[in-house]
């Protein structure tokens, strides 16, 4: 028979691993991808498989796509739909300021292979710059988190549109406690000052100096890193990061950027 001690040593080590299994159960893993895919710029029938191939390897939960264009007129499916159909296993989210019936749509997209709880859509100030964010909730096991994938002005001269835009879609974002992901090409690095409401409330994934680019040098860009990944650092712990899609296969890239993901633990 167990003495008093001995059962309490037992209670004891009960209480710890039930505790461990708590502990686990709480903690979920997230992977993203952002990639801006260049439209259908270049040769888009030799970059499709690239692209496939490289997003593959990164194998994320949910992708960010910027750049994505379905031209009935070229004949050209939408790009985000094409992807997905051949990565297999992800749902498509595409958001787009022309009508949904029009011939020619650009925008953002969203690939998940978790569940989506719910989707929404801003078409950002200033309505003139055609700029989108689009959001995801996805179901991560008992909890949801909140995918967004943004696209922003582009000229080196545009920052105080790219903070109008930054403003307009931080005020659209949902005043919850859900965890929160933003990203996209930002077509800034991180010490832009049109960047500070989200550096300052955000942590980039991708370290500052982790990568000298993500624009592709090689397709005639200058090196800079505008390629973001930003989480909430009270919900996410960044335990990857990386560049990814940065080698050519002959003579093609997969784009003109290159992508950017990172594995996240959710607490």
């Amino acid at each position: 028979m167990l003495d008093r001690r001995e059962l309490l040593a037992m209670g004891a080590a009960s209480f710890t691993l039930s505790a461990c299994a708590s502990l686990a159960s709480s903690t979920r893993r997230i992977r993203v991808a952002t990639f801006n895919i260049w439209h259908d710029a270049g040769d888009w029938p030799a970059r499709l498989p690239l692209l496939v191939q490289a997003l593959r390897g990164i194998d994320a939960d949910v992708i960010g796509l910027q750049e994505v264009l379905q031209d009935s007129g070229k004949n050209l499916p939408n790009q985000a739909r094409t992807i997905a159909d051949a990565l297999g296993g992800y749902s498509v989210h595409f958001a787009s300021t022309a009508p949904k019936n029009a011939a020619n749509r650009y925008g953002n997209a969203i690939l998940s292979r978790l569940p989506a709880v719910s989707e929404d859509w801003r078409a950002l100030a200033p309505a003139s710059d055609h700029r989108t964010a689009l959001r995801l909730r996805v179901n991560l096991g008992s909890r949801s988190v909140d995918v967004v994938n943004t696209h922003l002005a582009w000229k080196p001269e545009q920052g105080p549109m790219r903070a109008q835009q930054i403003g307009d879609l931080l005020e659209w974002l949902p005043a919850d406690s859900v965890p929160r992901i933003v990203m996209g090409d930002f077509n800034a690095e991180l010490s832009a000052p049109e960047l500070a409401p989200l550096t300052n409330r955000f942590t980039s994934a991708l370290a500052a100096g982790a990568s000298d680019t993500t624009l592709n040098t090689a397709e005639g860009h200058r090196a800079r890193v505008i390629d973001h990944i930003f989480v909430d650092p009270a919900f996410f712990t960044v335990t990857d990061a990386r560049r990814f899609g940065d080698l050519p296969v002959g003579a093609n890239y997969p784009s003109d950027h290159f992508g950017v993901a990172a594995e996240l633990r959710v607490g």
